[in-house]
């Protein structure tokens, strides 16, 4: 049975639709205009209630959040090699890699254009936006000297961080960060440019 992936053009879904590719998945993408407002209507809240992308909607039940699609994914097509799944350690490296995207530096982007979320005050919304460019510098900073093993995220092998950060360092431009300042990083997001598997997500994404 196939899966079905809601995801937004451009979004933090690309690693979920970019997973999917990698792993020969057979799944259906359905593309969620949150400009518009498709993330409110009352069919997808009732797939999830955060009114959030990405989505998976399998044969068990729905899933949400991109580090949970992310293992699904590695685990559902474990013929992929998308994590090292006899490896307990190296298994939670992914995980502990993959947690900081989400939980740090995601948010540190999204109190750009979504900071609305943490306060009202036009004074507040405009001082987090003042601070993206120098928080997501941090935290890609962090990445490339302490945590980023080339040439892959986790060293040799290519798995589910790799789609991960990439996503976000497709923005990085976007929040006034020079990716040139992180060359290991740039150079991943360069060859993770090449892949058969991103370009056609790529692709599919631009419509």
């Amino acid at each position: 049975m196939p899966v079905k992936l809601y995801y937004a053009p451009g979004a933090c879904s690309l690693a979920s639709h970019i997973a999917l590719e990698e792993a020969g998945a057979e799944f259906e993408a359905v593309s969620v205009n949150l400009a518009s407002g498709e993330q409110k209507h009352s069919d997808f809240v009732e797939l999830n209630p955060k009114a959030r992308i990405p989505v998976l909607v399998t044969e068990d039940g729905v899933l949400t959040e991109n580090p949970a699609i992310l293992m699904y994914v590695a685990m559902r097509y474990p013929e992929a090699n998308l994590a090292p799944l006899g490896d307990v350690f190296n298994l939670a490296r992914i995980q502990s890699f993959n947690a900081y995207l989400s939980s740090t530096v995601h948010v540190a982007h999204a109190h750009g254009p979504r900071g609305i979320r943490w306060a009202d005050e036009s004074s507040s919304l405009e001082d987090m936006k003042r601070k993206v460019q120098q928080n997501m510098a941090d935290c890609f900073k962090l990445i490339e000297n302490d945590y980023f093993k080339g040439p892959w995220v986790m060293g040799e092998d290519y798995t589910i961080c790799d789609m991960y950060l990439f996503t976000f360092a497709t923005w990085l431009e976007a929040d006034g960060v020079d990716p040139s300042e992180y060359p290991g990083i740039l150079d991943h997001r360069n060859r993770m440019l090449e892949r058969p598997a991103v370009k056609a997500v790529m692709i599919r994404e631009a419509g």
